[in-house]
């Protein structure tokens, strides 16, 4: 009897260990930031995005209930996020003002603070993919161009014609911006994707990954392959994804700077994303960024009209929202 209720309480303190320690987990995304409003974007396209983001995030769930790493769930989850030519990422990229499509990622983990990203990129399906490759299996931290390429096909990644990230409708955004003879419009910060995930290992790690900005020139990279700009993510406090003008962001060191208000400041993760898009604000920068704690807490935090987001915590609280006022 004494053995019965001996094996009983112990499995009853690993179910408790499970459900309020070790099998916390949360994941949190966004397809990117910009001026947008309920009047331009009806309800069928509204459903679009929200089906994509409610498709990633289920992803993400499944693969964190299976024990998945974080690293290795948001890779998954951009991957879904890429492949959606809604979004300005894989798929759906932005052209250059010369016609082509050329694509960043960066990926980071928190446990370790190992990372990885590529630029520039104009073959690889699934940059994410090759960001990941980067940190696993070279002593570098940043490829670009043709040399990233390189790299990736001999890692065995998936490599396609550059035609295969044509869409029609980013290309007649390129062609009406040229002939407003524009260099950029509020509303290309819109489509970069990110995640940022913890595991129930207890591990956070974030990736970001992009087709830049419409009609840019000269190589032009922004903040999503930078770390410590687009992606942070340390264990001690937080894992980070932006999206917007990728310019300020690299300037503020946005991302990273999120994580030393946490560490020096003892921010909250919402109080310390609310204060650096205040930081962005004052310059005349615009987008959002998103970010989860060590303890599973969210934030989302935008200064433009809308950001399509979403987050899936082990607690059963989910929402996908792509307006201010959701």
């Amino acid at each position: 009897m004494k053995l019965r209720i001996s094996l009983l309480l112990i499995v009853v303190f690993f179910v408790n260990l499970t459900v309020f320690g070790q099998q916390k987990y949360a994941i949190v995304i966004h397809g990117g930031a910009g001026v947008m409003s309920k009047s331009r974007m009806n309800d069928e396209r509204q459903a679009e995005y929200k089906k994509v983001l409610n498709q990633a995030l289920e992803v993400g769930e499944k693969l964190l209930k299976d024990g998945a790493t974080a690293t290795d769930v948001v890779v998954e989850v951009i991957q879904v996020m890429e492949n959606s030519p809604l979004f300005n990422a894989g798929k759906g990229a932005v052209f250059t003002n010369e016609g082509k499509n050329e694509l960043d990622a960066s990926i980071m983990e928190g446990n370790n603070i190992n990372a990885g990203a590529v630029a520039g990129v104009s073959n690889i399906k699934n940059p994410i993919n090759a960001a990941r490759e980067v940190m696993y299996k070279s002593e570098h931290v940043f490829l670009s161009g043709k040399g990233a390429s390189e790299f990736a096909k001999q890692q065995g990644l998936e490599i396609v014609n550059n035609k295969y990230f044509f869409t029609k409708s980013r290309y007649e955004s390129l062609k009406q911006l040229q002939k407003r003879e524009r260099e950029r419009t509020k509303k290309d910060n819109m489509g970069t994707v990110g995640c940022a995930v913890l595991d129930t290992h207890g591990n956070l790690s974030a990736g970001t990954s992009t087709g830049g900005m419409t009609n840019k020139k000269f190589g032009r990279i922004g903040d999503a392959p930078v770390i410590g700009a687009g992606t942070y993510a340390n264990n001690n406090t937080c894992a980070v994804s932006c999206t917007g003008h990728g310019e300020y962001y690299i300037r503020l060191g946005f991302a990273r700077d999120i994580s030393a208000l946490m560490e020096y400041k003892n921010l909250s993760v919402s109080e310390a994303c609310k204060e650096e898009i205040n930081k962005l604000s004052e310059l005349d920068g615009t987008g959002g960024v998103i970010a989860v704690d060590a303890n599973g807490d969210i934030a989302m935090e935008f200064n433009t009209g809308g950001m399509f987001r979403g987050f899936i915590k082990s607690n059963g609280e989910k929402e996908i929202a792509i307006f201010k006022e959701n």
